[in-house]
């Protein structure tokens, strides 16, 4: 008996010696700095000199004169949306030729998940390259052709149109994996009997592949939309907010307010704390809202 409890006693410390990185790394990475910016945002502080207490200041002037804030944003949501109309589609349509017996399909796959692999950083520097006015691939093609060179980083709209390019090309690689992962979940002979019963290969996509993929859609699609919302090194390599803040979005703009940037106003630690809680009170909200849209499809299946 006592020889049981010694060995039980031996389990538990093991139990908790196991987790105990992942709990240190949580409480120093996660409680600790999300106590410091809850502090924080009840006072002013610029990174030096004195902190005085505001009250809800900040809060007011995050809703009421932050007009820069709110424009990104809205930079962040139309981000988010026009990359994932194209990256979600492409994804899911590329792992389910790949699942096939396609001949060469194991190269393919590894192809189209190194992108996965590579920095941001890498990844905006060649995008900066491809898409720069002078001497860039793309205007070179253009140029090619008959066509008179764009100046892609000039104007809000085609610099967004970049970033959302260079984002699906980083991003569409790891979802096509995971879809893959779903479509291998799905029998064989669902497949079989629909094309006995003179089903095509379009109908058995929509008509089974789609629906029993939806455990696996809403995954996918959750983390797609949080890792656009909280979009920030791709953003700061390719345009850096430019031009004139077009393409400024809610995690850049908190990062230059922590630590100041060209254009801006120096650092500040209160009013970015602030920012940074309701930038977190968003994505809850988006989280909330889309947990509970896409709840039948996380349980039919299931």
């Amino acid at each position: 008996m006592k020889k049981k409890r010694k060995l039980n006693t031996v389990r538990t410390i093991q139990s908790y010696l196991m987790i105990l990185g992942s709990v240190t790394g949580l409480v120093v990475f996660v409680v600790i700095p999300l106590v410091w910016i809850v502090r924080f945002c009840l006072f002013s502080y610029k990174g030096w000199g004195s902190i005085k207490l505001v009250g809800f200041e900040n809060f007011i002037r995050v809703f009421e004169r932050s007009p820069k804030y709110w424009k990104a944003v809205l930079n962040t949501f139309i981000f988010a949306f026009g990359k994932l109309i194209v990256e979600i589609p492409l994804a899911l349509v590329l792992a389910f030729i790949l699942a096939s017996r396609l001949k060469g399909r194991s190269f393919f796959r590894a192809v189209y998940f190194m992108p996965s692999m590579v920095s941001v950083a890498i990844i905006g520097v060649i995008f900066r390259y491809f898409f720069t006015h002078q001497g860039g691939v793309i205007n070179e093609f253009i140029k090619l052709f008959g066509g008179e060179p764009v100046m892609w980083f000039s104007n809000g709209t085609t610099a967004m149109i970049v970033i959302m390019i260079a984002s699906i090309w980083q991003n569409f690689g790891i979802n096509m994996l995971f879809f893959m992962t779903g479509l291998q979940s799905i029998s064989p002979d669902l497949y079989e009997a629909a094309s006995i019963d003179g089903a095509s290969n379009t109908r058995q996509f929509f008509t089974i592949t789609i629906p029993l993929l939806g455990p696996v859609l809403q995954m996918v699609l959750m983390n797609a939309i949080l890792g656009s919302l909280k979009v920030t090194d791709l953003v700061l390599t390719l345009t850096n907010g430019r031009p004139a803040g077009e393409t400024e979005v809610m995690m850049t703009y908190i990062y230059k307010t922590f630590f100041g940037a060209e254009g801006m106003a120096a650092q500040d630690y209160g009013y970015g704390s602030a920012l940074t809680v309701v930038t977190a009170l968003i994505l809850g909200v988006v989280t909330i809202i889309y947990l509970r849209t896409t709840k039948k499809s996380g349980e039919v299946y299931s």
